[in-house]
């Protein structure tokens, strides 16, 4: 009985994650015209799955080493841990604040963990070659990757502007094409790591009830959480496009490319490395240096940009709390 609900727990974050990061790789697509609404959702929902089902379980496996709580209240903490995430997701997604689903849970495990067990229930690790591991190497991968997308959104603009300097304006239309062909590979990176979150939720559950003796991920695990992941993205992100595709900066299509492009490349071989890192601060960050690429940082809406900066860095602590108040209340229900 504890090991399904936390198993629909899971499944929930999944669907939350949709509402915030799924959105995030059809936002500049649907904001610069280059896509109606409803194809740009068919378009992610399709490479979503697809990421999620196809590429390796790295990002999982990182996931799942992120707490260490020995015996059978493992399940009580994982399922209290991944709940508090799923709140704290709803919450933001309802203001609109791209917030962190990856800082999202990671505080709601350690919140339970420690609460359960004190800090030793947390693996606190950090890198092995390139690869993140424990608590710290996933923070440093979810430092690092915004800060990538800033830097590779401002020169992927400025390259991108060199090349077209020339161009007439009938170069828009391949421009359309190329955010079609990029937003898609964003989605499949998407799907790639941010539908392994809710994988390795589940991975570790399994892990713990004694269901498998090795971590691993079972085929339906990856189509479940992929298929959560897709469906959240038609339900609820349009309030995560508006901020990410409009508010931030009025994106054209050169723009809108660059970014995806940008986020395209960080989040990818992050999924490949086993980085877990959240697409909603990849993504926004390549808009901020797209603004910048285009000299025009000044029609940055900077306001929005501290909203969003202030939202992730409440995610992790706000989640943690919500976890440690949680994890009672799981036990009794």
């Amino acid at each position: 009985m504890e090991l399904g609900l936390a198993i629909a727990v899971a499944v929930a974050f999944a669907l939350t994650n949709g509402f915030h990061d799924a959105a995030n790789a059809i936002a500049t697509l649907v904001a610069s015209r280059a896509a109606p609404p409803g194809p740009a959702v068919a378009l992610a929902a399709a490479f979503n799955l697809l990421g999620a089902v196809v590429v390796g379980t790295a990002v999982a496996s990182t996931i799942a080493g992120i707490v260490s709580v020995p015996g059978s209240g493992a399940v009580a903490v994982i399922g209290a841990g991944t709940l508090a995430a799923t709140l704290w997701n709803i919450v933001t997604w309802r203001l609109g604040l791209p917030s962190s689903s990856a800082h999202a849970l990671v505080g709601g495990l350690a919140g339970a963990a420690i609460v359960d067990a004190g800090v030793g229930a947390i693996r606190w690790g950090g890198l092995e070659g390139l690869h993140p591991v424990g608590l710290a190497g996933v923070l440093i991968a979810l430092a690092v990757s915004p800060l990538l997308g800033l830097a590779f959104g401002f020169a992927f603009l400025r390259l991108d502007a060199l090349a077209l300097r020339r161009a007439t304006r009938h170069v828009r239309r391949p421009i359309v094409g190329a955010e079609w062909a990029m937003s898609a590979a964003l989605a499949f990176g998407h799907g790639a790591n941010d539908g392994q979150k809710a994988m390795g939720v589940v991975g570790a559950l399994l892990l713990a009830d004694g269901r498998i003796d090795t971590f691993a991920v079972p085929l339906w695990t990856k189509l479940l959480c992929g298929g959560a992941l897709t469906l959240g993205t038609a339900l609820g992100g349009w309030r995560i496009i508006r901020t990410v595709g409009r508010r931030i900066f009025r994106l054209t299509s050169l723009g809108a490319f660059a970014s995806q492009s940008a986020s395209t490349a960080v989040v990818i071989p992050a999924s490949l490395l086993g980085a877990p890192v959240s697409t909603t601060q990849v993504v926004a960050s390549s808009v901020v240096g797209v603004g910048a690429g285009r000299r025009r940082a000044r029609h940055v809406r900077w306001p929005v940009v501290e909203a969003i900066a202030s939202a992730w860095v409440l995610t992790m602590p706000g989640a943690a709390a919500l976890g440690a108040a949680i994890l009672p209340l799981w036990r009794l229900a």
